[in-house]
């Protein structure tokens, strides 16, 4: 079963990493903390993605308070656990604990042009493109009322 838990000082070292070939679309683990860090008086949140008792990935987000959205900013399963529909799982629950916060209806991301797994991942939890991009960065929203229905397992 897919979880959740907030980083901590047990589990943030834990050498989880992409594919070689994901290197320039994905944050490594310590890019991920680094942001949760520098962006920690706007709420982040940073957590360790678990399969059973396995770490699979990290994932962060914060809120936008100006514009009124969380930023789904980092995310990635590790290279020997991609294919197998944890990404999917692990982001659905991300997208319910937003939703459960409330503070914020809408959900926005980018994804770095090329990324045809990012794309199709966003695309399959119904974010649709905003048109706008910020140089190869493709921006994304989710609006959380209208979006996928999301329950826990």
């Amino acid at each position: 079963m897919i979880h959740l838990e907030e980083i901590n000082p047990d589990n943030w070292r834990l050498g989880l990493r992409v594919k070689e070939e994901q290197r320039n679309y994905v944050s490594d683990s310590a890019g991920l903390l680094a942001r949760a860090y520098a962006y920690r008086n706007s709420r982040s949140r940073a957590y360790v993605i678990y399969h059973d008792k396995t770490p699979i990935g990290m994932a962060l987000y914060y809120d936008l308070d100006e514009e009124q959205e969380y930023n789904f900013s980092q995310f990635f399963i590790d290279q020997r656990y991609q294919g197998k529909g944890f990404g999917y799982e692990a982001s659905r629950l991300l997208l319910q604990k937003m939703k459960e916060d409330g503070k914020f209806d809408k959900v926005v991301l980018c994804y770095i042009e090329g990324d045809e797994a990012a794309k199709k991942l966003y695309e399959k939890l119904g974010f649709q493109h905003t048109g706008e991009a910020d140089e190869d960065e493709i921006i994304m929203e989710l609006k959380l009322k209208t979006g996928p229905v999301i329950r826990g397992e």
